[in-house]
């Protein structure tokens, strides 16, 4: 077996959602039917570094897959797919990998792409090795709406927003703490993060985008943070109001959910090779303050 790496992006709009579905069209159906087809194989399984919702975007997305070297050995007239005598995978994997490269541009539709495959270092897990994943969220707030060119990836907000205000609500929810207050609760699992960054700028075009960082996320987390913020923005709410419904740790009624479109994940990163699966034994455990 060989762990291959994906870098990967997508466009959100038509998918619903990164997990498989049954009768849904979504990113990881989607890639591991293209995987099954042109390896010939039962479609095998990915791992992803972070689960998006329906029409989210991602240009930095990494997920990771287990193959056999038979298997890709059939992409090539190669018929060898052993380690050569150092343990080292022989010359043809390169090859192998190029080969799936151009035939998953081909088979996959215009809305998702792999960028590069590759072979993953000893101990990569896409998902529990990453050390941090970055989101942008954009907003526009001009007047007479978004630009339609970008209507898929910019939300609009009917009320002015203040760029000084955004920040200095944003950094009441900064650090390590329990997000219920912004998080769908799933069973078992923990709502504590460590949110690393979150800060506004507005672009030459008028744009706003929030810059978002953290360990992890939990589900709908970094919208509802964007939601709690536009509120603390316009004014409707004073800058203190996001670090005060995070203080309290439980769903508040005024936290309006951001929509979906305006959120994309832009990059994960990764401890040297190293330290991969050290990284991945701690993320897995189980987190308290």
């Amino acid at each position: 077996m060989v762990r291959l790496r994906l870098d990967l992006g997508y466009d959100g709009t038509d998918f619903s959602g990164w997990a498989r579905q049954p009768e849904r069209r979504t990113v990881q159906g989607e890639i591991e039917l293209a995987l099954g087809k042109i390896l010939r194989i039962e479609p095998p399984e990915l791992t992803v570094a972070g689960r998006t919702d329906a029409g989210v975007h991602a240009r930095g997305q990494v997920a990771h897959v287990d193959v056999t070297l038979e298997a890709l050995s059939t992409l090539t007239r190669r018929t060898s797919a052993s380690p050569d005598s150092s343990g080292e995978m022989g010359l043809g994997v390169d090859e192998w990998l190029s080969a799936l490269l151009r035939r998953m541009a081909g088979v996959l539709g215009p809305d998702v792409r792999i960028y590069r495959v590759s072979v993953a270092p000893e101990g990569f897990d896409a998902r529990f090795s990453a050390l941090s994943r970055r989101y942008a969220y954009r907003v526009s707030d001009a007047p007479g709406g978004v630009d339609p060119l970008r209507r898929h990836e910019v939300i609009w907000h009917n009320r002015p927003l203040a760029l000084d205000a955004l920040n200095a609500a944003a950094v009441h929810l900064l650090g390590e703490h329990d997000f219920a207050a912004f998080c769908k609760k799933r069973e078992g699992a923990t709502t504590i993060r460590e949110l690393q960054r979150l800060d506004w700028v507005r672009e030459p075009s008028g744009i706003l985008v929030a810059t978002v960082v953290a360990d992890a996320f939990c589900h709908s987390m970094v919208r509802a943070l964007v939601g709690s913020l536009l509120a603390a923005g316009d004014g409707r709410r004073p800058v203190e109001w996001p670090g005060e419904v995070l203080s309290r740790a439980v769903r508040d009624s005024g936290v309006h959910v951001a929509p979906a479109h305006g959120l994309c994940l832009e990059e994960v990163t990764y401890p040297a090779p190293e330290h991969l699966a050290t990284r991945a034994h701690s993320t897995r455990r189980l987190r308290t303050l």
